[in-house]
């Protein structure tokens, strides 16, 4: 990919119905009401790019870069993100993100790395695994050791590829051959694909980057840091917004295994152990917290954001972009 010549650069990426390009619109959009300098690329079918163009939202995005029928899903795309480094600099967005507050230290954090995923450095046994009981198989098993060592890692961390950065080609595209290159040994490890899960069409591209990373030796951005967080996950008894998400305040507990309960679906059992953990010193310990972006990544947690988006897409669609309007 030729680079437009641009230091640094967001990266966002569409395909599908239209309505979709219009969730990336909407993240674009918050995006602006804190960075209204930095170009933003997106990457998208031909009908989307025309689209932007029927609406008036082609200037919102300095680069409209028609995308291959082959890079329309998870994998296609970012297991291929080195062909999409539109800038000298990028950070890739997904598009169900909502911003918070202005990227400047964010991008002074990420100037250290050629190439970085948001993530922790070791990851669960839940990750990329069965989420049900099969998990319980695996860990009696040591699928998890097994798959390590089969591959010659020493290492496996979890990485939330929400938030991507990139500015060295030749690594950016060393990771993404070589998790194509893991995807295509699924059955060699003990991770099982997405596809199998309720509700998923499209296949996970996150466990196969981590091995990658771990390959390469390519540390993860920390994920979880406070109101430092790159970002964060939506789960709506943990955050507080009003309804355009102008004013966002996340419940961050400090002990990472508390925190990591907002992952429980059975809300009654989320807080009874959250109260009870909460009886050991320290463990209760939480702060408010403001991350860059805010993410809707967990999908009994996304309308919200379906919701906020639809309103947004619906006016710009009837009532047109109006550039000095803060969305």
């Amino acid at each position: 990919m030729e680079s437009h010549n641009m230091d640094e650069g967001y990266v966002y990426v569409s395909y599908g119905k239209v309505k979709y390009l219009g969730h990336a619109v909407v993240s674009a959009l918050t995006l602006r009401r804190y960075d209204k300098k930095r170009p933003i690329g997106i990457a998208c079918p031909k009908e989307h790019i025309e689209a932007l163009e029927q609406y008036g939202l082609g200037d919102l995005f300095a680069v409209k870069h028609e995308l291959p029928e082959a890079n329309r899903s998870i994998v296609g795309f970012k297991h291929h993100i080195h062909e999409f480094l539109f800038f000298k600099k990028n950070i890739f967005i997904d598009s169900d993100i909502v911003w918070c507050k202005n990227p400047d230290p964010l991008w002074e954090a990420f100037e250290p790395f050629p190439f970085t995923i948001t993530g922790i450095q070791i990851s669960d046994n839940f990750f990329g695994a069965p989420k049900g009981l099969g998990v319980i198989k695996d860990i009696l098993l040591g699928r998890r050791k097994k798959t390590l060592k089969r591959f010659g890692l020493t290492y496996l961390s979890r990485v939330q590829s929400g938030v991507i950065y990139a500015k060295d080609f030749e690594l950016t595209q060393k990771v993404a051959l070589q998790a194509q290159e893991y995807l295509n040994k699924i059955d060699e490890t003990h991770f099982q694909s997405r596809l199998k899960e309720s509700g998923r069409n499209m296949e996970s591209c996150e466990w196969s980057l981590a091995m990658a990373m771990s390959k390469l030796d390519i540390p993860v951005y920390p994920w979880l840091q406070g109101q430092s967080s790159a970002q964060l996950d939506y789960i709506s008894n943990y955050t507080i917004h009003d309804p355009d998400f102008k004013s966002v305040k996340c419940i961050y507990y400090s002990d990472t295994f508390v925190y990591n309960l907002r992952g429980l679906k059975v809300r009654w059992l989320q807080t009874f152990l959250t109260r009870f953990l909460s009886l050991f010193p320290g463990k209760g310990d939480y702060l408010h917290a403001t991350p860059y972006c805010l993410h809707f990544g967990w999908l009994h947690e996304k309308q919200p954001f379906l919701d906020f988006a639809d309103r947004i897409w619906e006016d710009l669609i009837q009532n047109g972009w109006k550039k000095n309007q803060d969305y």
